[in-house]
């Protein structure tokens, strides 16, 4: 470690990365009228959104066959913007259009979807692109599909619907599609009804996750970065959220539980201090994040950050596993006291935060919708003005201390 060795100088443009890669000419074609000739196809995508530029191809992809639908499983960064017609949202795994489409376009995912739990049906073709297609580092990994081709996500989408706009029979036959084209509004309407449906509170002042992710969404910014943890409630989260400004939503692109707690104040420090960040994130990954050191750090670098603690009192995601398993197994009949993954009596997150940065935080509880709306613009201000703030919002409802609902597996 202590030899002396000669000067030396490298050369940057001779360590670039790696130029992307392109879909061979047999394969634009072959995905191209798949998808043209298609009643009902689907793309599916995970970490496409890394690259900042490819949601926008894919939005090109989307306008160009008109009827194609986009299910961002939510890797990584958005990949799909929400408020577009062709969005199905951000599902894990489990969605109507998985089972119904007869055209299926894998793009940077990892699961698709849960065999187990939603599956295409026998007679759909499945096609797959990926930077990592046979995901070399997962022994386990596997799914059918007639081709997959090892393509940059970026590329190979803008191959294919440069390909179709410049293809006279593929055109002509598109120009047919715009009863497909209405329709696909007329369901992003009725999703967003839903959603806003969702988005109530209880007749006793109590709320659930998609109401105060509502009210969160309303209040912050129009273009903060949300830090995404919230395992089992994810996707009330993310209907709500509706993320459609590139780089303003960043999920786990991995395993590892806790990340989020660091991995916002690695946002705000390279983010400045223009862009607000928001960090919302589940009782349980809020331990795992280790906040004595997240918070301290906070304060010792002056990264504010809002913190939402969604607490449903316990850990809701190993009894979601356990019931895809044995939906009537014991476990199914007791509670969660008795299965030791509840936090009940629930510790003082806030207060943990707060002690963490030396007294130097925002830090309060909202239990009823009252106490958020006279507490949630206090903690936006606070963070505006420098100084971090944890808001312990406590869950109630079919989204709060039962879990995700019925939308299927989330974390």
């Amino acid at each position: 470690m202590e030899e002396e060795i000669p000067e030396y100088k490298l050369k940057p443009e001779h360590w670039g990365p790696v130029g992307p890669a392109a879909l061979p000419e047999s394969a634009i074609k072959m995905i191209a009228e798949a998808l043209v000739e298609a009643k009902e196809p689907l793309l599916i995508t995970g970490y496409s959104g890394r690259n900042h530029a490819a949601p926008g191809e894919l939005v090109r992809l989307a306008e160009t066959v008109k009827g194609l639908r986009v299910l961002d499983t939510g890797g990584s960064d958005m990949s799909y913007p929400a408020n577009h017609r062709a969005s199905v949202g951000l599902r894990y795994g489990v969605d109507d259009s998985i089972r119904t489409a007869d055209v299926i376009l894998v793009v940077d995912c990892d699961v698709p979807w849960i065999p187990t739990q939603c599956k295409p049906k026998e007679s759909t073709r499945i096609i797959h692109l990926d930077g990592d297609p046979l995901k070399l580092q997962m022994p386990v990994f596997y799914y059918p599909a007639e081709a997959r081709y090892k393509a940059d996500c970026f590329t190979a989408i803008k191959q294919l619907h440069e390909y179709i706009n410049a293809n006279q029979s593929l055109s002509q036959k598109l120009s047919t599609y715009s009863e497909r084209w209405d329709k696909l509004h007329e369901i992003h309407n009725k999703r967003m009804s839903t959603i806003r449906e969702l988005a109530v509170p209880g007749q006793d002042g109590h709320y659930n996750a998609s109401y105060l992710t509502a009210a969160i969404r309303n209040a912050v910014p129009e273009d903060t970065i949300f830090a995404i943890e919230a395992v089992t409630s994810t996707g009330f989260v993310a209907d709500q959220v509706l993320p459609n400004l590139l780089g303003t939503w960043l999920n786990c692109g991995g395993g590892g539980l806790g990340w989020s707690g660091g991995g916002a104040l690695g946002i705000k420090l390279a983010a400045g201090d223009k862009r607000f960040v928001c960090h919302i994130v589940g009782d349980g990954t809020f331990l795992f994040s280790v906040p004595g050191s997240v918070y301290w750090i906070s304060q010792r670098y002056k990264l504010p950050v809002l913190t939402i603690v969604l607490n449903n009192q316990g850990w809701n995601a190993p009894k979601r596993s356990l019931l895809l398993v044995h939906p009537n197994g014991a476990g199914s009949k007791v509670s969660n006291e008795e299965l030791n993954i509840s936090f009940a009596p629930s510790p003082d997150y806030a207060g943990i935060a707060k002690a963490a940065a030396g007294g130097k935080l925002w830090a309060k509880h909202a239990t009823t919708t009252k106490d958020l709306d006279e507490l949630l613009p206090q903690a936006i201000e606070s963070v505006k003005k420098g100084i971090g703030a944890v808001l312990d919002a406590h869950l109630d409802g079919p989204q709060g201390k039962y879990g995700g609902g019925e939308r299927g597996p989330v974390g």
